[in-house]
């Protein structure tokens, strides 16, 4: 253990860790380029819950799923979140769609026709009506509104119509029910993105009002942008609503949080437990689409990934950097982070899960569960999910 850091206080803030697992994940999904079907894949939204109540069993901190509508839209969705709660797994937020009609091919709530920006806002509308019978809390917005030519459309305007339909569907929220705006640096709108960073995404929230947050989604900055800068700045100013984890190397994200940088999750984790996020109502999600790895293997993979990042940063010496950053240290200061981040946790991890009576080694857990064949015998005829599905 890192000296300065108690075991106890670590094991402890681990078991309060929760994330939020996309219903998407479990489908097929992939590249713009080509999806893979598996067998065994969910054609229902409840076979999406399933898988999801498997993940939650062998790892312990997946109790939520997350909803896409029309993806998983249903005839009673009370009856859907009770189907969870006996799956032992909760309904969290509820994701619009306003990127796969058609009639969006301009933009939705801020497209030029004023028909169109009608029909968008009365599906944000809509998913807040079932935020109301599902009991989620947040209602999650990304828009793939934008241009991809100059003159196409005016910029400022654009911003106006943005700001309106946000408005109307803020005043529709609930007391305990939240707005999270997520933002995307570019695709599809290659010319000018209407929510293309953090600041505008920040911007909106702060004149809608404190029920709006803004979602940080690993995958959707530009190469070598400083993440947990911007983690810790919305931190600071109590606007940091959500994460979408994932992992950059596609032209936008979805392959498994840390596979690839695990050092780049541990910094922004990092900054999430410095400025208190692991305590607060911030959801953390994973937004991943798993084209040729197994899906659920590759979601409890993703969990653990995220629990391995979260424990290394609990195990930072808080007062050994603070010290070594007042004397203006540089190397001292690098090495606390380096010893806590080049901690070999996974025994710890295992200590956690044994002491909440699971399994230590999850992705073992599940191999030996028999699910996996258990779906692939079960499921078969009818239209398995996917995107669009």
């Amino acid at each position: 253990m890192t000296a300065g850091t108690s075991k106890d206080a670590v094991k402890a803030a681990l078991t309060t860790q929760a994330l939020e697992t996309p219903s998407w994940a479990y489908g097929n999904s992939g590249t713009r380029f080509k999806v893979f079907a598996q067998p065994g894949v969910p054609r229902t939204t409840r076979e999406k819950i399933d898988d999801a109540s498997r993940v939650h069993a062998h790892t312990g901190v997946a109790p939520r799923v997350a909803l896409h509508i029309p993806w998983d839209k249903v005839d009673d969705y009370a009856a859907l979140a009770e189907y969870a709660t006996e799956r032992g797994v909760t309904l969290g937020a509820i994701n619009a769609n306003v990127f796969q009609d058609d009639d969006y091919k301009l933009g939705s709530v801020t497209n030029p026709d004023p028909t169109v920006r009608r029909k968008a806002l009365d599906h944000l509308l809509e998913c807040v009506d079932i935020m109301d019978a599902t009991g989620s809390r947040d209602l999650k917005l990304w828009f793939s509104d934008g241009t991809n030519y100059p003159g196409q459309d005016d910029i400022r305007s654009r911003q106006d119509r943005l700001s309106q339909a946000l408005h109307t569907t803020y005043e529709r929220l609930g007391d305990d029910q939240r707005m999270l705006i997520e933002y995307k640096l570019f695709e599809p709108a290659f010319y000018a993105t209407d929510i293309p960073d953090w600041g505008t995404a920040y911007a909106h929230c702060l004149k809608l009002g404190p029920k709006a947050q803004v979602v940080v989604d690993t995958g959707h900055h530009a190469p070598g942008t400083n993440i947990e800068f911007i983690v810790a700045t919305l931190l600071r100013e109590g606007r940091l609503g959500a994460f979408d984890f994932n992992s950059r190397f596609y032209a936008d994200d979805d392959l498994m949080a840390g596979a690839a940088d695990p050092f780049q999750l541990f910094r922004i984790m990092y900054e999430v437990v410095r400025g208190g996020g692991l305590t607060s109502d911030i959801a953390f999600m994973l937004d991943q689409c798993h084209n040729i790895e197994a899906k659920i293997p590759a979601i409890i993979r993703s969990v653990m990934n995220v629990q391995e990042a979260t424990a290394k940063a609990l195990l930072v010496d808080a007062d050994a950097l603070a010290e070594a950053q007042r004397t203006g240290d540089v190397l001292a200061a690098n090495a606390v982070l380096m010893d806590a981040f080049n901690t070999d946790v996974r025994p710890l991890l295992a200590e956690v899960r044994e002491d909440s009576g699971l399994d230590p080694d999850p992705m073992r857990a599940y191999q030996q569960s028999g699910w996996q064949e258990q779906i692939v015998k079960e499921r078969v005829g009818g239209e398995q999910a996917g995107w669009g599905a």
